[in-house]
């Protein structure tokens, strides 16, 4: 179960990243009022994913899911550069995800 809350949290670390595009500086109430929502809401289920895991793993799985789909979303929906480099690091942050689960020992 704290491996599906700590996806879940890294799913909605995407969603609030994206979402901080939308706030301008916190200066738009809904967007702003969603993104903080999600920020709160990611925070809480990786802490509760940490009482089982080891914070390095699920600190580590969180933010790598959370950068790695900001940075899809951001080429995919944001019109920012798909190269084949960018491709190729945000590949390498997901190899990085499944190694950390994969050497967990949960």
């Amino acid at each position: 179960m704290a491996w599906v809350l700590l996806v879940v949290a890294g799913l909605l670390e995407v969603a609030w990243s994206i979402g901080m595009k939308y706030t301008d500086g916190f200066t738009r109430l809904w967007p702003s009022l969603a993104t903080g929502a999600g920020i709160v809401a990611s925070m809480l289920l990786l802490s509760y994913s940490a009482k089982s895991l080891p914070i390095g793993t699920a600190y580590g799985v969180w933010v790598g899911i959370g950068a790695a789909g900001a940075a899809v979303l951001g080429m995919a929906v944001l019109g920012e550069p798909a190269t084949p480099a960018r491709i190729f690091f945000v590949a390498l942050l997901l190899v990085s995800v499944v190694g950390l689960k994969m050497t967990s020992g949960h």
